[in-house]
């Protein structure tokens, strides 16, 4: 890299730096750091698929993927270097964490001059990007003639990021670049070669305080040197990760951490082998867990120039985790106040839109359009009785004790038997100390019935039958489906006596009887309603060959085809049903609204069908099992033709994708009894 950018005018990478010459650091390495202390069995690959002969390096977490610096070979030339621009450009990542091929990331931030370095909000609606300063589009040299490099901003917008602004502490006389977002949002740290630091470039950060930027703070003789402190990248843990050549290490840039979350910092540690190397080693990144990230680097071995590598560990190589919270949770009835004892408490971490994490908490349920030819697919919460047991109890004075990390959100759910489930929704950003936690709970006053639909004969589970529940006593109906796993519940009134039934096409209806009377406290009850097959086949396809099930809320960025983290829970929903039928394989087709040319709303189809897939991909599903298709605006569903003035709306219900089950034969188990050695005895 330093043969592109050494005393260039255009300011990109750090890399390139006057007095950055060297090919080896001091030996006072080894007093920062054990060589392979930390390292964990960590393992370092190349990103094949994305990297090229030029130049990949910069990785940020971002949806699905990362997006990282390079640029087109036939992309637009810097006159000053005989180089493209350097562009950004989003590459997904597989079930194992590989990035793949990468494509163009954004009409609007990728311009006629150079973009470098990204970071995004935890929400990632706003974005924070490295560019050459311009006026008019123009790059807009400053006293010395140089062209500096500055940070901006920008917004989420409706068809792209909008907005986009630099940010108030930029200089002309100076280049700050390499933005880094604190997961809270309020700090931003950069590097800079701004005057009054230690030499080169430092790392500085500003605070965020009502909307406004603060003065940029250096982060002092701890992280800079004489020499050049670049790439910073700050973990949620507090565990600031950057690069340097004024520390010492192996040679060109080395990758260092240290931990400035609390009032005393960390110790400044070089990461060492397999990070390092005698080359340069920048834009390190590492997931919440500390196990898995990216950086680059342009080592021997390599495709060409820098390289993207992903990198995994056995165990975390962080110093230190998040800080934990001690949190005192505590149960009691809300109409009278009192504690209550021996209540479970299940704690469950929660995404920013309030989803729990690993669908622990959720299954799948189909249920039939209005039109009674599609299904529409959506995640339920299981009944406590699927959740297994509780992790904690409250004692006799209704309290347990436990830790919870700081900034995070969670999901408590307290349960006992003759009370409605109590939760509570708690965010940890912010807090410090000792919290006191209290989930209101209320009595129930009907009986908890856990079902299930099961196949006369077979040990097989029937999945969205529709069950009926007629209350006998007081001559009312109630109706609900069972879910993948064929599972239903529902909560019965006392004193009553109920017909349940259950129907599916396919099958003869099946009936079963419960009562509630003379029920002792409102234990649980549980019933299973048989039905009969018509075909001993039609037991092998719990959801029938040729089903069409509609998944309307899989969510793109702007009009391209990322899915944005968090939107893909119809997808969440289809991985889980695909793993629970492991013979069902699919067609996945994808259609657009008619705004737009027609060629390019079928490729756009297209294109988002197949990331779709490769969503499915990453969850597991293996890509045999599916085929992707794109229908662009040819199959309207409802009066949004072309030229027809509709609402955001109506657009939107035309934008779907379809799973169409093409294939699915499980396996069936018959069911022996006693005395019916043949099984499908009454």
């Amino acid at each position: 890299m330093k043969n592109i950018f050494f005393s260039l005018l255009v300011l990109l990478l750090p890399v390139c730096l006057p007095g950055q010459q060297q090919s080896s650091k001091s030996k006072s390495s080894d007093k920062l750091y054990e060589k392979g202390q930390i390292r964990q069995n960590a393992r370092l690959r190349n990103a094949l698929d994305l990297n090229t002969k030029s130049y990949e390096f910069s990785p940020a977490f971002y949806q699905n993927g990362i997006v990282y610096v390079s640029f087109h070979k036939n992309g637009p030339i810097d006159p000053k270097t005989g180089k493209p621009f350097f562009e950004l450009f989003f590459a997904e990542t597989n079930q194992q964490g590989m990035p793949q091929k990468g494509r163009p990331f954004s009409l609007s931030i990728n311009s006629q001059a150079h973009e470098g370095p990204v970071a995004f909000s935890r929400d990632n609606n706003l974005i924070y990007f490295t560019r050459n300063s311009l006026e008019g589009g123009i790059a807009k040299p400053n006293s010395k003639k140089e062209v500096p490099m500055k940070i901006y901003e920008a917004r989420r917008g409706k068809y792209d990021w909008e907005n986009i602004k630099p940010l108030p502490f930029n200089s002309e006389e100076y280049t700050c670049f390499h933005p880094s977002l604190s997961a809270d949002g309020r700090r931003l740290f950069f590097s800079s070669n701004m005057p009054g630091g230690y030499g080169g470039y430092d790392l500085y950060y500003v605070e965020n305080k009502g909307g406004d930027w603060s003065k940029p703070v250096n982060l002092g003789p701890e992280v800079n040197s004489s020499g050049n402190e670049v790439f910073p990248f700050l973990h949620e843990t507090g565990t600031l990760f950057f690069s340097s050549d004024g520390k010492g290490g192996d040679g060109g840039l080395d990758i260092f951490m240290i931990t400035i979350s609390g009032n005393e910092w960390g110790k400044l540690t070089n990461l060492g082998s397999p990070f390092n190397s005698a080359m340069d080693d920048l834009g390190f990144i590492i997931n919440e867990e500390g196990t898995r990230g990216y950086l680059a680097s342009d080592r021997p071995g390599g495709s060409g120039g820098d390289d993207i590598y992903m990198f995994e560990a056995d165990a975390s190589i962080l110093e230190t985790d998040a800080p934990l919270l001690s949190a005192m949770i505590i149960a009691y009835d809300e109409q009278t106040n009192e504690r209550i004892p021996n209540a479970g408490v299940r704690i469950f971490q929660q995404s920013e839109d309030g989803f729990v994490e690993g669908n622990n908490l959720y299954d799948v349920e189909l249920l039939p359009s209005d039109s009674g030819e599609e299904f529409l697919m959506k995640l339920v919460r299981k009944n406590e009785g699927q959740l297994g047991e509780p992790s904690l109890f409250t004692n006799i004075n209704g309290e347990t004790l436990t830790e919870l990390r700081q900034g995070k959100k969670y999901l408590l759910l307290v349960t006992k038997d003759g009370y409605q489930s109590g939760e509570l929704s708690v965010s940890t950003a912010g807090l410090t100390g000792s919290q006191t936690l209290r989930v209101p709970m209320r009595l129930k006053n009907c009986a908890s019935l856990s079902g299930l639909v099961s196949v006369q004969g077979y040990t097989t589970a029937v999945p969205n039958a529709l069950v009926r529940i007629v209350n006998l006593t007081k001559n009312t109906e109630e109706l609900l489906r069972s879910n993948a796993s064929g599972v239903f519940e529902f909560c019965l009134p006392k004193d009553c006596d109920f017909v349940v039934t259950a129907e599916k096409q396919g099958y003869l209806k099946g009936t079963a009887n419960v009562s509630t009377k003379n029920l002792v406290g409102l234990q649980p009850l549980s019933v299973n309603v048989k039905v009969q097959p018509l075909t001993d086949d039609i037991v092998k396809e719990p959801i029938r060959e040729g089903s069409v099930i509609v998944l309307e809320k899989i969510y793109y960025d702007f009009n391209q085809y990322i899915i944005r983290k968090g939107a893909g829970r119809d997808l969440d929903a289809l991985a889980q049903l695909m793993k629970q039928y492991p013979s069902m394989e699919i067609e996945l087709i994808a259609h657009t609204d008619s705004r737009g040319n027609e060629q390019y709303n079928l490729d756009l189809s297209l294109k988002r069908a197949e990331s779709a897939k490769r969503y499915l991909m990453q969850k597991g599903i293996s890509e045999s099992r599916m085929r992707a298709f794109g229908y662009g605006e040819s199959q309207i569903r409802n009066r949004c033709t072309n030229g027809v003035d509709c609402t955001e709306e109506e657009h939107q219900f035309n934008r779907r994708t379809e799973v169409k089950v093409v294939r699915i034969d499980e396996p069936v188990k018959v069911e022996y009894r006693e005395g019916s050695p043949t099984g499908g005895g009454n």
